[in-house]
């Protein structure tokens, strides 16, 4: 092997649906990465089901390149705030970042986020306005807004001077040429050998390694993912694990050296400074644990990590269905699957109850939680899951605070009074509302997080499915106060058995359904919600008395309306404080979390 190829490590860093995985997939084809006849999906980067299902990048991932006898080590990052967590440790892998805006929507808080992040750490981004070929295309509008965000980050000069390059990342071409449309990407692989630096980091000094990512393999256990921050490793040297304080955790040996090229990872016999690489041989080692050669005794510093703000509590399902659609419904595979979560997954914190047949799960918000409960429900759990609610704090006098949110609304102008009505309802203040053409307004507001539980649903059907809301952890706040819940009341099932057409017809006229018939139900089960705001027990079950009277005319049929189906997400942000979500992996169903409804009552009366 003659000596190792020149190497830059670059991330991808830009708002959810900016077009950034799909630039990947166009890098890997012009840099001979696939063959031409290679069949590869599209957007082969989000390969769990979920982010293909939801077109978002979910789990951060590194892949490789090599172009022109450079090898380019690319991650291509999450988009999304609450999966922030992957983005910050990824930044201290890489030493330049490519920003990808889009040509109309521009920079999003999302993207203020994480640029916000890889500034603070001194990295000169490389600016990729994308989508360049939109009719809607405002790209001078869109440069002025990432300087303005630069500068409102404390860009320092340096990196305030960025190159711009002007992209379609699915037609596979970049320029410096605002008004081209052709061409290939060759402008930006150009670029990033020429302005990103190459790693600066001792070769010579003992080998160090900071773990960012973490998942298992059936064959190697336990794969921790980063770069190597000094020295070379090779297979079977020995290496010890230190946490932040210094203190070793374990010793081991590097018994897998793991490589990236393109999307596979391959074994290599060793790996020098400044290399991307997956290291097995270590089983308690976890993110944010320095791998050292065993005469380091000086941990790396780690990036800390933003808190997490929201809670739900995941409880084994105690429903009279129990254990029928499911096979994992034990409260110790519950904990081993969340203990195995959080110890990849550094943004989640998993606290056991007293009666250990539930556990508190935190994290970064309700679309995080909400992935990691559709992911288990596929692997065959059965969960109960609580409303979220928020993680309160106390400032240095005492005062409870609670986190707030950016909140960032694209509507069409007519919905506009509706948004800042309902958001004022949440306790939200506007700061900024003005046109940003095409009919539609944009408003910025900073909400206590507590108020946004739920509202993205009712936000959708208030703008008739065409606004855009985009949300971002901003800081801990004071405390704003009772904030206002769902207005309307519930219809809970009185009994079990099968819903029926002649019990549901006169029940429709009483609120929306949320069952069909021939549904199971059991007793305290929530089959709809309540026109009028307090709950109302009913039979759905009950069917028509049997005579011997003939009819003189035929039964009218009965015509229902199809009852409302929730998604996770939906069912989630819908229940009340005494509700809960039934999760299993046929079914989604609501509930009373007490079933019985004198016990219901005592419950109810202890709270008053």
């Amino acid at each position: 092997m003659s000596g190792p190829l020149p190497l830059r490590n670059i991330a991808i860093i830009a708002h959810v649906d900016h077009g950034k995985t799909t630039l990947v997939d166009q890098l890997f084809r012009q840099s001979g990465t696939f063959r031409d006849n290679q069949r590869v999906e599209e957007r082969a980067m989000d390969s769990n089901d979920l982010e293909k299902e939801r077109g978002i990048t979910i789990l951060a991932k590194p892949t490789s390149i090599e172009w022109n006898g450079t090898r380019i080590n690319i991650v291509d990052t999450p988009g999304h705030a609450d999966f922030g967590g992957e983005v910050e440790r990824i930044l201290s892998m890489v030493d330049g970042v490519i920003l990808l805006v889009d040509s109309s929507e521009g920079a999003m808080p999302q993207t203020k986020f994480v640029t916000g992040k890889a500034l603070a750490l001194g990295l000169k981004p490389i600016v990729v306005v994308n989508k360049v070929d939109r009719p809607d295309e405002r790209i001078q509008e869109v440069l002025d807004e990432v300087f303005d965000l630069f500068v409102s980050l404390d860009a320092n000069d340096e990196q305030l001077d960025f190159p711009v390059l002007y992209a379609s990342g699915r037609n596979g071409y970049a320029s410096d040429d605002m008004n081209r449309r052709e061409g290939t990407l060759e402008p930006m692989f150009q670029l990033i050998v020429d302005h990103v630096p190459p790693p600066a980091l001792d070769v010579d000094a003992p080998f160090t390694f900071l773990v960012t990512l973490l998942d298992r393999d059936n064959f190697l256990g336990r794969v921790l993912t980063g770069r190597v921050t000094s020295g070379t490793v090779k297979v079977n040297q020995p290496i010890h694990a230190l946490d932040m304080d210094g203190n070793v955790i374990e010793t081991g040996r590097a018994s897998k050296i793991l490589s990236f090229q393109g999307l596979d990872r391959v074994p290599v016999e060793e790996a020098r400074a400044g290399d991307i690489i997956s290291l097995a041989g270590l089983s308690v080692a976890t993110v944010a644990n320095t791998i050292a050669d065993t005469t380091v005794r000086e941990p790396i510093k780690a990036q800390p990590i933003d808190p997490p703000t929201l809670s739900m509590r995941f409880a084994v399902n105690d429903s009279p269905m129990a254990g029928r659609e499911g096979t994992k419904v034990t409260s110790r595979m519950i904990r081993d699957r969340l203990e195995r979560e959080a110890e990849s997954n550094v943004a989640i914190k998993i606290t056991e109850s007293a009666d250990k047949d539930s556990f508190e799960v935190a994290g970064r918000g309700e679309l995080q939680l909400g992935v990691l409960i559709e992911t288990m429900r596929r692997e065959g759990f059965e969960l109960g899951i609580s409303r979220p609610r928020v993680l309160f704090g106390t400032d240095e006098n005492g005062n409870r605070t609670e986190p707030y949110e950016t909140v960032l609304i694209d509507v069409d102008e007519e919905f506009a009074g509706t948004v800042v009505e309902k958001m004022a309802n949440r306790k939200a203040e506007m700061t900024d509302m003005r046109p940003s053409g095409g009919g539609k307004t944009r408003i910025s507001f900073i909400a206590p997080s507590r108020g946004l539980i739920g509202y993205h649903g009712e936000f959708l059907s208030d703008t008739r499915g065409t606004g855009i809301m985009n949300r971002l952890f901003d800081k801990y706040g004071p405390y704003k106060g009772k904030i206002e819940g769902r207005k309307n009341g519930v219809l809970i099932s009185n009994g079990a058995g099968e819903a029926n057409a002649y019990a549901l017809g006169p029940l429709e006229e009483r609120g929306i359904l949320f069952v069909g018939v021939g549904e199971a139900l059991y007793e305290g089960m929530i089959i709809g919600e309540n026109a009028k705001p307090e709950d109302l027990e009913v039979n759905p079950m009950k069917s028509k008395a049997l005579t011997n009277f003939r009819a003189s005319g035929k039964d009218d049929a009965v015509r229902l309306t199809p009852p409302k189906v929730m998604t996770l997400e939906q069912a989630i942000a819908y229940i009340d404080e005494d509700e809960m979500v039934e999760v299993t992996p046929k079914n989604i169903r609501i509930r009373k979390a007490i079933l019985d409804p004198n016990e219901r009552k005592k419950a109810s009366r202890k709270k008053d």
